[in-house]
């Protein structure tokens, strides 16, 4: 008898063989089956001419099987409960138990805010679970997520794939930050004045990720820009620049509650008409329905959704 590969055969007959040598009976595996009598013995004579075997003979007690179907029975039984287990099967998952790692995708100013909350939240709930970051502005955020090798992504990102779901956290806006007795720094005395705000220097966040280069649109319409001499590309080095200098910088507000209390630091709304930003939560469509990226997303929203 020839090889037989598993692309050369219908799954489907393996069935039917199974349903034969636990009958015995053409009418009793068409009712099992839903099919009619001359579909099963059409099965069968598609087995019989794949395996060179009669495989069952008709007898006076019924579908006797073969020397060879005796021996096929039980390795054909196993490989059918294994794809009934293949395709049935739904990991479960305890976050108390789980050792699963995590990876979210999200901007350097998303990381100062989510991971301390988030790394206390593991050690209290889930503390065999990992969760890594990983820059989004640096990878194929459709791409890795579809492969399952990002599992979330955190921020406000626009035009994403639509093959990604996804779900508001909070809003927010913007304001802007400098350390404690700056000139700006009047509490109970007033408001600061667009004069005294464009009078003070800046320090830039020159990101190129959206929505962020917006804000520098719009600083730049005021006038702030072009006489700024400080610029950084990134928010992580933001409260260490303006607690010990002069600078103001303008800031998406849960990083400045963030940094307030343990750089030192005050901030205002500035006297600028700046966009609000929208944090949201993605995830793919593919994993929907996985219990971990279920139970990671609730334990986000828990935390973090307004």
């Amino acid at each position: 008898m020839p090889l037989i590969e598993p692309r050369d055969i219908d799954l489907n007959l393996l069935v039917v063989f199974q349903e034969v040598f636990q009958e015995r009976q053409i009418s009793s595996v068409a009712r099992r089956l839903g099919l009619s009598q001359p579909a099963v013995s059409n099965a069968l004579a598609r087995l019989r001419r794949s395996f060179e075997d009669e495989l069952f003979v008709r007898t006076a007690q019924g579908m006797q099987p073969t020397p060879f179907a005796e021996q096929l029975a039980e390795p054909v039984a196993a490989a059918l409960q294994q794809v009934a287990r293949a395709l049935n099967l739904q990991e479960g998952f305890s976050p108390q138990t789980s050792t699963r790692r995590f990876t979210i995708a999200m901007t350097d100013v998303g990381e100062v805010y989510f991971m301390p909350t988030l790394i206390e939240a593991c050690a209290r709930h889930a503390p065999g679970v990992s969760i890594s970051t990983v820059r989004a502005g640096a990878i194929d955020l459709k791409s890795e997520m579809e492969s399952g090798r990002v599992d979330l992504a955190i921020g406000a990102f626009d035009n994403l794939s639509e093959a990604l779901y996804q779900r508001r956290l909070f809003r927010q806006e913007y304001v802007s930050m400098f350390r404690i007795g700056h000139a700006l720094d009047k509490p109970g005395r007033g408001e600061v004045s667009l004069k005294e705000f464009l009078a003070a220097e800046h320090l830039m966040v020159s990101s190129q990720e959206s929505p962020y280069d917006r804000i520098n649109q719009n600083l730049e319409k005021a006038g702030i820009l072009p006489s700024v001499r400080f610029r950084v590309p990134h928010f992580t080095a933001v409260p260490y620049i303006v607690s010990s200098t002069a600078l103001v910088v303008t800031v998406p507000r849960k990083l400045a509650e963030s940094a307030a209390a343990p750089f030192g630091l005050r901030y205002i709304k500035p006297p600028l008409r700046l966009p609000s930003l929208q944090t949201n939560m993605f995830w793919h469509r593919r994993y929907n329905q996985d219990e971990g990226n279920v139970w990671l997303r609730g334990f986000i929203s828990e935390h973090f959704a307004e």
